[in-house]
């Protein structure tokens, strides 16, 4: 989302909570508007009384119920001690709060005819729709604003009251990462965190970047640690990434699970992950297609030279024999018999498929379950 010029310029708002001892912290972050995946993850949680949910930014955008997303947690919030960090998706209040700018206006315009950018319908549109209003380019952005203040209140000064940093005795959760003497934008939008992140003086939880974006070798959501940092990064990929899932990170205990949708398959046979694999990513995937059979294709990775076989669909745009490519990898996940996998694509040289967070190849017979 674009920020305003008054969260480039403000310092971050800190919320300090005081959680007593023996008592359970559930960090979720990133779930973009998947209501399915945080009810089931919330489920898989068995969430008790004594428990205290913090989620860590981005509740909504992307994904396909972000104001019903929006509204689940401010009933949960109700019910349970639930606290929320803002994320660089959440500042939706500003549509309505900030003063007339035609350059704002002419972003806010096109982001809701372009329906996010192709992700589909983000809070705001869904916010106009259910309000009746038609979204289109010559509409009255004004009254828009207008309805949207009206009609939906108690969201917007849900998401104005959001910190951007929540302080406890033992821990910080932030959406993107710690920045000293920058704005609160800056804290919700710091990419790839963990590259430039300094030893924290508690732990600190953050998600925004997606976990499999920090590796080459292969695709791997799960929640990292890094105790040289005291650094917690969870962000699952959940509705990013076509294999993506909601991780729940357990405090103090340090232990974690998650939730995706994918069906579920058990593998006849064993096999080996291969030695050499590669890992071909958001921000580094320019490919040049060198030749194409059936529903796949041989490409080779501009920076690194690395070839590889990819599904002909993971290509997203083409000029002549140069393209660039979804996420891909040609990593075979170690499996052994009788081991259960979600399964998140078939193709005709097997499927792509996932165990324990990472993704890989299996091209052996599967019974699903």
């Amino acid at each position: 989302m674009r920020p305003s010029p008054l969260l480039m310029t403000t310092p971050p708002r800190v919320e300090r909570l005081h959680i007593g001892p023996g008592r359970r912290i559930v960090a979720i972050s990133d779930i973009h508007g998947n209501l399915a995946y945080l009810k089931g993850l919330l489920d898989r949680c068995a969430l008790t009384d004594r428990d205290v949910l913090i989620l860590v930014g981005d509740l909504v955008e992307k994904g396909p119920e972000s104001l019903a997303t929006l509204r689940y947690v401010m009933e949960l919030t109700k019910e349970r001690e639930v606290h929320t960090v803002c994320g660089n998706c959440d500042f939706w209040q500003n549509f309505c709060d900030l003063p007339d700018d035609p350059g704002q206006d002419a972003f806010y315009l096109k982001y809701l005819v372009g329906r996010n950018k192709g992700w589909g319908d983000g809070l705001i549109a869904q916010m106009l729709r259910e309000a009746g209003v038609e979204i289109a380019p010559d509409m009255d952005l004004a009254a828009a604003k207008q309805t949207v203040r009206e009609r939906f209140q108690p969201e917007l000064d849900f998401l104005r009251a959001l910190p951007h940093i929540i302080e406890t005795e033992d821990y910080t959760f932030v959406h993107g990462g710690l920045a000293p003497g920058k704005s609160a934008f800056a804290h919700m939008k710091l990419d790839a965190y963990r590259d430039v992140a300094r030893p924290h003086d508690k732990w600190t939880v953050v998600g925004h970047w997606p976990l499999v974006l920090y590796h080459e070798d292969i695709t791997d959501a799960r929640p990292i640690v890094d105790r040289d940092l005291r650094l917690i990064s969870i962000d699952g990929g959940c509705v990013l990434k076509d294999d993506g899932q909601l991780n729940a990170f357990f405090l103090p205990d340090m232990t974690w699970t998650s939730y995706d949708d994918f069906p579920l398959a058990r593998v006849r046979t064993a096999q080996r992950a291969d030695p050499r694999h590669y890992y071909i990513r958001h921000g580094d995937n320019d490919v040049r297609i060198l030749s194409q059979e059936g529903d796949f294709c041989r490409v080779r990775h501009l920076r690194t030279g690395y070839e590889m076989d990819i599904p002909v669909k993971d290509i997203r745009t083409r000029d002549g024999d140069r393209a660039t490519v979804n996420d891909v990898t040609d990593y075979r996940l170690p499996l052994a018999a009788g081991d259960v996998i979600s399964v998140t694509a078939e193709t005709s040289r097997g499927y792509m498929c996932k165990k324990d967070g990472i993704s890989g190849w299996y091209d052996g017979e599967i019974d699903w379950l």
